[in-house]
């Protein structure tokens, strides 16, 4: 049976958890440092999976920005770029976003009743699978694994951190503090209400904890829990 790749959950939050705040205009919470060290993750790793409505917010290019390190992965016999991925249970996707024309191979998982509109859509631009009448998750990591990727980089947005966290499905977080306040309920946050494994008295182990600017960086093993 092949091996699901291992899901490392990748944000940047406020103090106050939000991802972003209500505004048109995308709020900056990792400094230039952070940024930096964002992108030695994404060398590091098989493919980058963003959620259609980020995508559609942020219009993001999601590449590797060194030149070094996308050399060191041609070296090691890697893609220049890892694998780009994105799922979608309405099929609303635009061919126009900068996800698609740049970087490498681009996949999507959606759903039957969105499949062929997808790939309608995109006219060639990425593979498009389906995992059935529902997003399984379960299956796309099944998927991924079937393709060579053993290690998934998960870059939002909120919805999809708290289904993987929640089914028990991420096996690393990375969490960029910034030293910001939002305080808009109506802004996204990084989890949202979930029935989470062991309740709200298991406790996570923490992996590492270190200053990036004027940013703390927390890694966390959710899987690996204790009351």
């Amino acid at each position: 049976m092949t091996s699901r790749p291992y899901v490392l959950l990748s944000a940047a939050t406020s103090v106050d958890g939000y991802l972003d705040d209500a505004s048109d205009t995308r709020l900056l919470l990792s400094n230039a440092e952070d940024f930096d060290r964002v992108d030695q993750v994404r060398a590091e790793s098989d493919a980058i999976l963003i959620g259609a409505t980020t995508m559609r917010k942020d219009n993001p290019r999601l590449l590797v920005n060194s030149e070094a390190r996308r050399a060191k992965r041609v070296a090691e016999g890697k893609s220049e770029y890892p694998l780009k991925v994105t799922v979608t249970a309405t099929g609303n996707l635009d061919a126009d976003l900068k996800f698609w024309h740049h970087g490498g191979e681009k996949l999507v998982f959606t759903v039957d009743s969105a499949v062929e509109k997808v790939r309608a859509t995109l006219a060639g631009l990425a593979d498009v699978v389906s995992t059935g009448p529902d997003l399984d998750w379960g299956l796309v990591l099944d998927e991924l694994g079937r393709r060579g990727v053993s290690r998934l980089m998960v870059e939002g947005g909120g919805t999809i951190h708290t289904q993987l966290v929640a089914q028990g499905l991420a096996d690393e977080i990375h969490l960029a503090v910034a030293p910001l306040l939002v305080g808009q309920p109506e802004a996204p946050r990084f989890l949202g209400t979930a029935d989470y494994p062991g309740g709200s008295a298991a406790r996570m182990r923490l992996l590492e904890a270190r200053p990036v600017g004027d940013v703390v960086l927390l890694r966390y093993a959710p899987k690996d829990r204790s009351a």
